[in-house]
């Protein structure tokens, strides 16, 4: 970890440092040698979780992860005083600096658990000890390092590393991977979804121009509940808050209230509105399940006599899946109806290839880059589009929200 910046820190106010670098004190601060920075700084947030003993809930999965976060902090929010993670801070360093904001005001906490490699969850485990875990989905995200779909379900299993007897793993029984742990875990386990086996559901799901409207079901339990976003992968989300919050006893119809005024968070499937076209922001990240649902979304949005078009780009860290998945993708938006396809990126010319095998008449535009991608918008856009933009954090493509705005604005 860099060291260049200590001296700034004491300046802005640090009374004490930790490094790898240095023999002797270079001031009247306290320098603490320590042969990692980095498990220093895990071993102190451990130390810290473990002063509190409130109801620590930890979240992964390959997608959702975020906004099932949001969703379970907000529904909680309704009786608890909730410390949650910000931003992307769920890695071997942003779960740390999240622990560290646990006060004696809080009364829960929820936070993300983010890993891309082996051993990583197992660290996160014993930093966060969470008491409850949801694992939201298994899919292909981060397969180039962990190779198959069923290493990855391995490593995020070790969520539950520091159950206690009373902790609970909350799984998504729509997911076939984490469906087929039924009775093979050693902990307890409660499923949420829409199978009809699942002691969480959703059922009498109805979509508006606004949001959806569902029934939340268990045993001797029913509430309903209204969504001010779309796409039926947020019923999910919201099926996981309502089955935290029901078993740490927050009132249901109170959790219910509080999920009415969810809103998304920057560049994730943010609607915006302009003389008559509608930009879906979806430009946080991408993987292929991810990108499925979005397209769900998108068609869910179609107005009477309006396209739908989608900007897609690259997809990262595939691996060997990377031209298959891609490809994948576009077979499946061809499925959807989809009006236009523009795809960003050398890896993305595969989901022309896939939309075209499927519907060979598509108009798809192969762009190289987000500004050749924001001139064929600007090219072809008109009255009653809906345009969704997505991919991989890396390929940028919320600069090509940016340029669409400001053409339409």
């Amino acid at each position: 970890m860099s060291h260049a910046y200590i001296t700034a820190t004491f300046a802005a106010g640090a009374v004490a440092t930790l490094t790898e670098e240095h023999t002797e004190m270079k001031d009247s601060n306290a320098w603490i040698r320590v042969p990692s920075t980095l498990s220093a700084l895990q071993l102190i947030a451990t130390a810290h979780r473990a002063r509190f003993s409130i109801p620590v809930v930890g979240v992964t999965g390959s997608v959702g992860k975020t906004t099932t976060k949001e969703m379970i902090a907000l529904a909680l929010s309704a009786e608890k005083n909730v410390m949650r993670t910000e931003g992307n801070h769920n890695s071997q360093v942003g779960l740390p600096l999240t622990i560290f904001r646990l006060g004696p005001e809080h009364e829960a906490a929820v936070v993300e658990m983010g890993m891309s490699d082996f051993g990583e969850m197992s660290r996160l485990a014993e930093i966060a000890a969470p008491d409850y875990a949801v694992i939201t989905n298994i899919g292909i995200s981060h397969i180039q390092q962990l190779k198959t779909q069923q290493n990855i379900l391995g490593e995020k299993l070790h969520i539950i590393d520091r159950f206690r007897e009373d902790s609970i793993l909350f799984l998504n029984g729509d997911d076939p991977l984490l469906a087929n742990l039924r009775g093979k875990l050693r902990v307890r386990t409660q499923y949420f979804g829409m199978q009809p086996w699942c002691d969480y559901r959703a059922e009498k799901i109805a979509f508006h121009p606004n949001g959806i409207h569902f029934v939340f079901r268990a045993k001797g339990v029913e509430q309903e509940v209204e969504l001010p976003v779309l796409g039926l992968h947020n019923v999910t989300n919201a099926l996981a808050s309502l089955a935290v919050s029901h078993s740490l006893g927050v009132d249901l119809g109170k959790a219910a209230k509080a999920l009415q005024e969810y809103q998304p968070l920057a560049m994730r499937q943010q609607l915006h509105r302009h003389n008559g076209i509608t930009v879906v922001d979806d430009s946080y990240n991408a993987s292929p399940d991810a990108i499925k649902s979005s397209l769900d979304m998108l068609e869910s949005l179609r107005e009477q006599d309006g396209r739908c078009l989608a900007v897609l780009a690259d997809m990262l860290e595939l691996g060997e899946l990377e031209h298959r998945a891609h490809f994948e993708v576009g077979a499946y938006a061809a499925k959807t109806g989809l009006d236009v396809l523009v795809t960003v990126g050398e890896r993305a010319a595969a989901i022309a290839e896939g939309a075209r095998s499927v519907r060979p008449e598509i108009p798809c535009h192969v762009c190289h880059a987000n500004e050749e991608a924001a001139e064929v918008l600007k090219s072809i856009l008109r009255r009653g589009d809906i345009v969704l933009v997505k991919g991989s954090r890396g390929m940028h493509t919320d600069e090509i929200v940016k340029k669409i705005l400001g053409h339409i604005g």
